[in-house]
């Protein structure tokens, strides 16, 4: 089975309304593995891993992502690698 994986940055209203743990509902939901974090510069950044309808389908969900949330943009930084099983919420870095 083929894999996608993508690492993304998320701007706009995306702290402060839950956006990371909606994020890990959904991809959980969606079978994905990955990661999701906070950053200081006040976007949020994610990894998502699986197969490529599902990736396509929560990169979609970013674009509105949880009710308060007002995403500016999905910006794919890179594509590709892999991740440990699982989904977490990481740290903010």
């Amino acid at each position: 089975m083929t894999l996608r994986t993508v690492h993304i940055r998320i701007t706009g209203r995306v702290q402060g309304v839950y956006y990371r743990a909606w994020t890990e509902r959904e991809a959980v939901r969606l079978g994905l593995d990955g990661w999701v974090r906070n950053r200081r510069d006040r976007s949020v950044e994610a990894v998502f891993s699986g197969v490529p309808d599902a990736v396509a389908r929560m990169l979609s969900l970013c674009i509105d992502g949880p009710p308060d949330a007002r995403v500016t943009d999905v910006r794919i930084i890179s594509e590709g690698g892999g991740v440990p099983a699982g989904f977490a919420v990481l740290p903010t870095e």
